[in-house]
């Protein structure tokens, strides 16, 4: 079944949507703070003095510092999923790519763990040498926001090159399901390795953020995340129309005059870039980009102009939705909510094999 709205229906519901959402994940938490006061609070925190303003100093700094940072890595993380899965679905043909269960996130799992585990102790041992002190500490402590993006999209890239050569290119459900399993349980092996040689700290950080949570956020995770986002869901959104045409067949596509091998190098890197980027400050948050492109193409349909920028919208709604439930529900205590996104998002997978099952037979 389908039910197909027009733009002048379908932007505006999800922006109302998506600001009621932005309000709730800003008001709602283990403080409540009321509607008024959240708009006094943020006022305050953006013009302290400059207002006279009767909100408490507690809660211009828990929205300026804690809430306002985590709403916009919510939206930041879950429009880059959304983006991200709609784009592989689109050049792999085929519902069920997503970067979390291909593997592309466990690829990007490993390129940070790999700063996390090795850095700290490659920090640790520097600086345990008197002459060094706490400097190298120190230095590691501020070129790590740099390291973890950039090693978790190298991991990302190389695990969605591996997925598309070892799924027959993309050409078979199950081929690509498989190429899946293997690269995420091998990248799973790498982590578990990780985690025998990890120190303690370093140990309970992997173990919290493989769950998947935004707890972590930061006004630099918040600046970082935010450009990749944007530079590269323009890159793709300006690929679009190939992707259009890469639907019809890669034959089709090239009669066309669309350059696929050079369209699937651009969207491998791209997608392991942004997928890289925030799953090195978020975790592990699976089944956003299965879900939300799905979502879409029954409201609007399958053309990449609409569905990629849809998608961003509804993927960042969903996961700040997702994540203000996941942090209020068990207050003061906070749920990953890369549990929660797992536990909507399983039999939503299950059905789409279904429905594969029954169109194959």
């Amino acid at each position: 079944m389908e039910l197909r709205l027009s733009d002048k229906s379908l932007l505006p519901v999800l922006t109302a949507l998506l600001l009621l959402g932005c309000g709730l994940s800003l008001a709602v938490g283990a403080m409540h703070i009321a509607w008024q006061d959240v708009v006094a609070g943020l006022l305050h925190w953006t013009w302290p003095g400059a207002l006279d303003l009767d909100v408490p100093e507690q809660y211009a700094l828990v929205l300026g510092e804690i809430r306002l940072p985590r709403l916009l890595l919510g939206l930041i993380v879950g429009g880059t999923l959304g983006m991200c899965g709609a784009v592989l679905q689109g050049m792999f043909r085929n519902p069920l790519a997503e970067p979390g269960i291909i593997g592309v996130s466990s690829g990007a799992a490993v390129g940070a763990g790999t700063v996390l585990v090795f850095g700290s102790v490659l920090a640790g041992s520097l600086g345990a040498l008197s002459f060094l002190g706490s400097w190298a500490g120190t230095l590691f402590e501020q070129v790590q926001w740099f390291l973890l993006p950039a090693f978790a999209s190298a991991g990302a890239i190389l695990a969605t090159w591996l997925v598309y050569v070892l799924g027959d290119r993309g050409r078979s459900v199950v081929m690509m399901l498989l190429a899946g399993i293997a690269v995420s349980a091998l990248a799973g092996a790498v982590l578990g390795m990780f985690a025998y040689v990890a120190t303690d700290t370093a140990l309970r950080d992997m173990t919290m953020w493989q769950l998947g949570s935004l707890a972590g956020a930061t006004w630099t995770s918040v600046l970082v995340t935010g450009c990749i986002f944007m530079a590269s869901s323009v890159l793709l959104w300006r690929r679009a129309g190939d992707l259009n045409a890469l639907l019809l067949g890669e034959s089709e596509a090239r009669h066309l005059g669309v350059d696929v091998l050079g369209l699937k190098r651009q969207i491998i890197v791209l997608n392991g870039i942004a997928v890289g980027a925030v799953v090195s400050v978020s975790g592990i948050i699976g089944f956003i980009g299965l879900v939300v492109p799905h979502i879409v193409r029954l409201l609007r349909g399958p053309d990449h102009r609409f569905l990629i920028p849809y998608s961003a919208l509804l993927g960042g709604l969903l996961l700040t939705v997702a994540d203000t439930i996941a942090r209020s529900v068990f207050a003061p205590a906070e749920l990953p909510v890369g549990i929660l996104t797992a536990i909507i998002g399983a039999p939503f997978f299950l059905f789409l094999l279904w429905q594969q099952r029954r169109q194959i037979a």
